[in-house]
């Protein structure tokens, strides 16, 4: 077992901040913006680099809006309705990847239709950094101590501060399954795949292996566990399970 000691802030002057977190975030877009690229020059795709810059960072802002929207609305309401001024203070967490998929899906979709741009051209290749990503960020969790597993006694818990007891690293779990994700659908890229079927497959995989995940993971503490003892991050994985296996069979039977 493992008694985490693990201090979140890489720098502090001051009231001023720089934690691991944040530094991880925008370690992974540039690292996205590198990956998309060579996948782009690789596939020889024609696109200018200013307008693949504005189509990633529209997708980046797109992504941090509905993860934002998501987290208020669905699992925080009350709080946000009592303290609205704390909607907009993303540094103190709350975000939702199911709300950032969205967001992102629906900005890029929008830029892609107003500049005459194939949309699942560019979406195979997004979510391949995107993947490895959040498996970078779910690391960043673990050293902030939060988003911990249930209780357990396995040897490899761990005891993050001000936490009970020795929880299961979900993080790290989290973290292991984002990066099957991203080499599974990297191996897809290379042997080549009908337009579409790594956007869909990432969905698919993506809330499979969160549904499995949540076993181990703490539910939300305002929320605890909903219908049918669930959490609020299996029934969101449930639609987009859905609209994976269902984009993945329209793309093998398109002609």
């Amino acid at each position: 077992m493992f008694i985490s000691h693990l201090n979140p802030v890489f720098f502090r002057w001051g009231k001023i901040e720089i934690r691991y977190y944040g530094l991880i975030w925008a370690f992974s877009f540039l690292l996205a913006l590198k990956i998309i690229s060579s996948l782009v020059k690789r596939k020889k795709i024609e696109i200018k680099k200013d307008e693949l810059f504005n189509l990633c960072f529209y997708v980046l802002l797109g992504g941090i809006i509905g993860a934002r929207l998501f987290y208020i609305l669905i699992y925080n309401l009350r709080f946000y309705l009592i303290h609205p001024y704390e909607m907009l203070a993303l540094w103190h967490g709350g975000l939702s990847i199911h709300g950032g998929l969205v967001g992102g899906t629906l900005a890029g979709l929008l830029y892609c239709l107003r500049h005459k741009i194939n949309f699942f051209l560019f979406a195979d290749l997004f979510v391949i950094p995107l993947s490895l990503c959040l498996c970078l960020g779910r690391i960043g969790n673990f050293i902030n101590g939060e988003l911990y597993g249930r209780l357990t006694s396995v040897p490899w818990a761990v005891k993050f501060p001000g936490v009970e007891g020795f929880r299961h690293p979900a993080q790290l779990y989290a973290s292991l399954k984002n990066l099957i994700i991203f080499l599974f659908l990297l191996r897809l890229e290379k042997k080549g795949q009908k337009e579409g079927f790594l956007f869909f497959s990432f969905l698919f995989l993506y809330s499979l292996f969160r549904f499995l995940v949540e076993f181990f993971r703490a539910p939300d503490p305002q929320l605890g566990f909903l219908w049918g003892g669930l959490t609020m991050g299996q029934i969101l994985s449930l639609p987009f399970f859905l609209i994976g296996a269902g984009g993945m069979l329209w793309v093998y039977k398109k002609a």
